[in-house]
């Protein structure tokens, strides 16, 4: 007979972008006694709703969210601060006898609370990030970033090449301590029974949802939101973290005249593929540590069947 998992339990939803992650959460949610840690860095930004596809209010009425709405646009939440929070709610919730939800998109804030990551301990060294960034203004950030990839090819498939800020501390962290970024998390036992689940759907039927969602946006006021944003002084520099998402810089180029709504939307729809194709990276449909499940009518009562049945154990 095994014995009981004396790890406080842990589920953990992940997918890629408009895969159905939220309503599924949140229904499975209230059906476990569960509340739902936000996991999607892009959902840290007050005041960036709709392009982020950000829960609406009445979703989140239904079950308590974390770590949503917890910075201003000009603010920095970085991995090691997510890290701590995260841990900290989960204690949490255990305590209060609620089942902790992991729920998101972003796989580096992810793994770095259900592996045990050590984020980097090189500090900061600003004249060497002037100077990368010199290079980056000089060459581009897609200069930059292929001297990452020749450098530390693993770092650089998994993040974006247009995010200027981390292809800089990916550089910073290896030029200043001689490793590589991407061997530098380190990884320790899990203190949690990890229940992980991951929902998928056929790649055309993904892509048809991330088209609808984009021409959603601009129709629910996409261009309202960022010209709110620029007007409170948010003018969207390459190193703000939070405009780097994928439809603020369309809509930026929209509202100055450098580009018209349906380029823009194209635009969005390419790149997002391109991000879906990035987080398969971290989120493999052969990781054993992974329950897969495809999405329909029936996905709901199986996962919860699964979590039960995982939790029994």
């Amino acid at each position: 007979m095994s014995l009981p998992n004396p790890h406080p339990p842990l589920i953990v939803i992940v997918g890629p972008t408009a895969v159905g992650k939220t309503d599924l959460a949140i229904r499975l949610a209230q059906r476990l006694n569960a509340e739902i840690i936000s996991a999607d860095s892009r959902l840290f930004y007050r005041g960036m709703d709709i392009g982020t596809a950000k829960p609406s209010r009445a979703e989140m009425a239904l079950v308590p969210h974390y770590l949503i709405d917890v910075a201003n646009p000009d603010e920095t939440w970085s991995l090691a601060l997510f890290q701590q929070k995260a841990h900290e709610l989960i204690t949490d919730l255990h305590t209060r006898g609620k089942l902790p939800m992991l729920v998101g998109g972003t796989g580096q804030y992810i793994r770095s609370v259900t592996l045990g990551w050590t984020p980097p301990e090189v500090q900061p060294d600003p004249r060497l990030r002037k100077v990368l960034e010199m290079l980056a203004a000089q060459y581009s950030p897609y200069w930059l970033h292929e001297k990452l990839r020749v450098l530390d090819p693993i770092s650089a498939d998994r993040m974006d090449a247009r995010n200027l800020r981390r292809t800089v501390r990916a550089m910073e962290v290896i030029l200043t301590s001689g490793q590589l970024f991407s061997s530098q998390r380190g990884a320790s036992q899990s203190p949690y029974q990890l229940i992980t689940i991951g929902l998928n759907r056929p790649r055309t039927a993904l892509y048809s949802r991330i088209d609808e969602r984009i021409d959603a946006m601009f129709a629910a006021g996409l261009l309202i939101e960022v010209q709110t944003m620029l007007e409170k002084g948010y003018a969207g520099e390459p190193e703000l973290p939070s405009l780097s998402a994928i439809g603020y810089r369309q809509a930026i180029a929209v509202l100055q005249g450098r580009m018209s709504i349906e380029t823009a939307k194209v635009e969005m729809k390419r790149l997002t593929r391109m991000f879906v194709r990035r987080q398969s990276n971290w989120f493999k449909e052969n990781d054993p540590t992974i329950k897969w499940f495809e999405m329909d009518d029936n996905t709901l009562s199986a996962v919860e069947t699964f979590i039960l049945a995982e939790l029994s154990n």
